[in-house]
């Protein structure tokens, strides 16, 4: 494994195009589970110039007027311009109401074990969770300032720099010595202008990109730009806008920057627009909830964990566990911990992280909330697959032979 190396992660802000299909075909999973927690809904969804369009079939009592939802989300992202207007863009649907199946709308909140195991996946996946002690919340340091600096674009867009336009990119490389976080090697900001509004020289606005997005993106983040850290401000005419208007947008294509930015392996499922029933979307949490706790419980500064679901089961076929050296145990006896004390059956996964509920729990809906600035190591929310809840046990069931860090 290289221990000296350059590696660089990209986020984009919930105006990108890209991830403006993702909060939709969400907010169209939200709306279902808030009126009817046990429907079945798969989303996908294409934007470009002022044409949106979206293919969704469901099974469910309840009625969602999904170009509303779409209407929705296109105004709160902060399109609101003639050239992109929820109001005004032409909507199209192709929309398959399917029959009614009661396999899928069990409550398995009132299931006992043994009926939990009835419970059986419908699609296949290799499902990735990954965790790391180079941040606090245990993710990559790369994607983890790269959401930062993409959220702050969006903040200050809304608050103090109101002649940005939605859509933003950002890119963050981080230096690696002895596999550890270094030092910022370099910035790259995308930064789009409302063209409706005047702008400023592009002196003045790498300034105000440099004060007001940058600096306090680094607040008291341990690694911070020096003197020798490249930053690069893109702008001018091509990024005038951007959005729709400037390159079309696809639902599950953003699949990385949901993740770990690449620094680890992720599914090549995507995760927005689809129900909880889904086990290529919430495997990936559950795999995240598992990683997560082998390191927060000192077991290992690194761990990807793979489950391999198949079709017919109710668990996966293949628990693996990868600790690149780190581990105090050997990884073969970590996997045995995670397989006694985690249950990775698909109703047991809805059960435990209320996955059905959570729209109705959570004020505004939930999935949507996931669909921009990462599904995993968000620590904003409240996600259930980011408690630490399972370090006690794990550290009491590994004992003995657990070499701990001095």
């Amino acid at each position: 494994m290289k221990k000296d190396f350059i590696f660089t992660s990209e986020s984009v802000t919930e105006g990108h195009p890209d991830k403006i299909c993702d909060q939709i075909t969400d907010a169209i999973v939200d709306r279902f589970l808030q009126v009817d927690p046990y429907a079945y809904v798969d989303a996908e969804c294409a934007i470009s110039q002022a044409m949106v369009f979206i293919a969704a079939q469901f099974s469910s009592s309840a009625i969602v007027g999904i170009p509303l939802v779409a209407r929705e989300v296109i105004s709160q992202v902060g399109y609101t311009t003639e050239e992109l207007n929820g109001r005004t863009c032409t909507v199209l649907t192709s929309i398959k109401e399917l029959p009614t199946d009661d396999t899928l709308r069990v409550n398995e909140t009132a299931l006992c074990n043994d009926e939990l195991e009835h419970i059986r996946v419908r699609h296949q996946v290799n499902a990735f969770g990954y965790a790391c002690t180079q941040t606090p919340a245990f993710m990559p340091l790369p994607i983890w300032l790269a959401h930062k600096l993409a959220r702050r674009i969006t903040t200050v867009r809304f608050t103090t720099v109101p002649f940005l336009a939605p859509d933003g990119k950002t890119q963050v490389g981080v230096q690696y010595k002895n596999g550890r976080p270094a030092r910022i090697h370099s910035l790259s900001l995308q930064i789009c202008l409302d063209k409706s509004a005047a702008p400023p020289s592009e002196k003045q606005l790498h300034e105000l990109v440099l004060e007001q997005i940058i600096e306090p993106a680094f607040f008291k983040e341990q690694i911070v730009p020096d003197n020798e850290t490249r930053i690069y401000i893109e702008t001018g005419n091509t990024l005038v806008s951007g959005g729709p208007m400037g390159h079309f947008g696809l639902s599950g294509r953003k699949t990385a920057i949901d993740t770990y930015g690449e620094f680890a392996r992720n599914s090549g499922s995507a995760l927005s627009g689809k129900s909880p029933i889904r086990i290529d979307r919430i495997g990936t949490y559950m795999a995240r909830y598992a990683a997560k706790n082998v390191v927060a419980a000192g077991l290992a500064d690194e761990c990807e964990l793979q489950l391999s679901y198949s079709v017919g089961l109710s668990r996966p076929v293949s628990i693996q566990v990868e600790t690149f050296g780190t581990g105090r145990l050997e990884d073969s006896e970590i996997r045995s911990l995670l397989k006694k004390n985690f249950d990775f059956r698909l109703a047991a996964i809805m059960k435990d992280f209320k996955l059905r509920h959570m729209p109705s729990i959570l004020k505004g809906g939930f999935y949507r909330k996931l669909a921009a600035y990462g599904q995993v190591g968000r620590m904003d929310i409240g996600l259930p697959w980011e408690m630490t809840d399972k370090v006690p046990i794990l550290r009491e069931a590994a004992g003995k032979k657990l070499k701990w860090k001095e």
